[in-house]
């Protein structure tokens, strides 16, 4: 007949009460007749105090300080007002005295890890001398790692950019569709891909929903967006790239004017850090005590500046490229620096990109022959989505995809399900790890996947 009580729930308003609770064994420590155990379950702990008295004995105080680290427990006990702010707790303004204590889940007794050093920000451990926990080790047991505090609300987090994006586009009128993760041409027209075999022929892992967006776009649907997984065979062993992530894709009908997506995608985008402001104020805390960051700043309506510009602010500060050259990782960041200097947003739009750089289906510029009609979005100086009008004329399409050597064969397909009639469109693609990186301001996007996928990690 036990009901267990959340630790978040336990407050103030709780005084006196008798509750059982279920957590972990953060930490135990014995002292005389008594012994101090803080439980925690996901980002919250309380202080628990066993003490020897009608409703516990030595046996039962030595049996609480001898329960390893991580192991599981239900507990029974009174909550107390505390006499002064429990440091290190969550619950600061309550303690728990034990009556009752049952390991549900015992841990083994050495830890690969400890969660304390997991938390701890680097530069704290530096001075003080004491030991934090490296990247590898982390993954490696990533299980350990993910019961941190910080790990907790970074994928609390990440989880309400999830529903904020559904959220947000069903209100705009937009259907959520599932595309195939198994293609039978590269999606993106490049080698970066995955080959599987497939029976007796071979077959690729999507690089991106793109061309089922497209289809279904034709089909009649007007607004689409999915959430999947993307993966992309770039042996990039960079704080950014993974080979799978999950990606949060948007396509769209337009009635007269590419920017009517553009504007679209970014107020979804908007909506998003608006929400993250006003419901994971709790969990953005958490994650500045070990990362300490600036807030992310957003303009509305948001800033969008023309490939030209950026490349004549680069220019300006000292950097040589050409009119049609692609932004090179630390230009990009650069370019993020001087837009922030100058317009005070973290977040921004590029359009009009070289056409030389973007893929065969994108949209040439009418005005300009040399330019398309695509574009970059920017969270911190580095890029989070990638997007454009889509070619929709068959015979235009054909043209591009011969340009860039595509095997027209293998996109048969995909070409064909424009000449029945196909709307004027556009779309992208947002990287959800990295906009939670990014965000946060974390330096790794392998903090923000759970489980990682790059060159060197297949494993847990």
């Amino acid at each position: 007949d036990r009901v267990l009580i959340r630790i978040k729930d336990l407050t103030a308003e709780k005084a006196d009460e008798v509750v059982w609770v279920r957590g972990r064994v953060h930490t135990s420590r014995a002292k005389g007749k008594q012994c101090f155990l803080v439980l925690r379950q996901q980002q919250f702990n309380i202080q628990a105090l066993v003490a020897v008295g009608q409703h516990a004995s030595k046996q039962m105080v030595k049996f609480a300080a001898n329960i390893n680290k991580e192991s599981i427990v239900d507990v029974e006990g009174v909550v107390r007002k505390a006499y002064q702010k429990i440091g290190g707790c969550t619950q600061q303004d309550v303690e728990l005295h034990v009556q009752r204590i049952y390991v549900i889940s015992l841990a083994e007794p050495r830890l690969p890890l400890q969660l304390d050093d997991a938390v701890r920000p680097e530069v704290e451990g530096e001075e003080d001398g004491r030991a934090t926990v490296n990247q590898d080790t982390r993954l490696d047991n990533r299980v350990i790692d993910l019961r941190t505090s910080t790990s907790q609300a970074i994928f609390c987090l990440q989880s309400g950019i999830c529903q904020l994006f559904r959220e947000t586009l069903i209100r705009k009128g937009f259907v959520e569709i599932q595309t195939p993760k198994i293609i039978s041409a590269a999606s993106e027209g490049g080698a970066n891909v995955f080959t599987v075999s497939y029976f007796k022929s071979s077959a690729y892992l999507a690089q991106s929903p793109q061309l089922y967006k497209q289809m279904c776009i034709c089909a009649d649907f007007e607004k689409v967006f999915c959430v999947g997984p993307v993966f992309r065979a770039e042996d990039s062993n960079t704080h950014r790239h993974l080979t799978e992530f999950v990606g949060l894709d948007i396509e769209m009908a337009f009635n007269y004017h590419y920017h009517e997506v553009v504007d679209e995608i970014a107020d979804t985008l908007v909506q998003i850090f608006k929400g993250l402001q006003e419901r994971f104020q709790t969990e953005i805390q958490t994650v500045n005590k070990q990362f300490p960051c600036e807030p992310f700043k957003f303009l509305e309506p948001t800033l969008r500046l023309e490939y030209c510009e950026a490349v004549a602010m680069l220019r300006e500060a000292g950097i040589e490229m050409g009119d049609e050259e692609d932004l090179s990782t630390p230009n990009e960041k650069l370019l993020g620096r001087l837009v922030k200097e100058k317009y005070d947003t973290d977040f921004y739009i590029l359009d009009k990109y070289p056409l030389a750089v973007r893929p065969f289906y994108t949209m040439p510029d009418p005005v300009n022959p040399k330019n398309s009609n695509s574009y970059d979005m920017f969270m911190r100086g580095e890029e989070i989505l990638s997007g454009a009008q889509r070619i929709h004329d068959p015979q235009l399409l054909t043209e591009r995809a011969k340009h860039h050597g595509i095997d027209l064969e293998k996109i048969k397909a995909y070409i064909d399900s424009f000449r029945f009639g196909a709307p004027p469109h556009a779309g992208g693609g947002i990287g959800l790890e990295r906009v939670t990186m990014l965000y946060l301001g974390l330096h790794n996007v392998r903090q923000t996947s759970m489980f990682p996928r790059d060159p060197k990690r297949l494993t847990p």
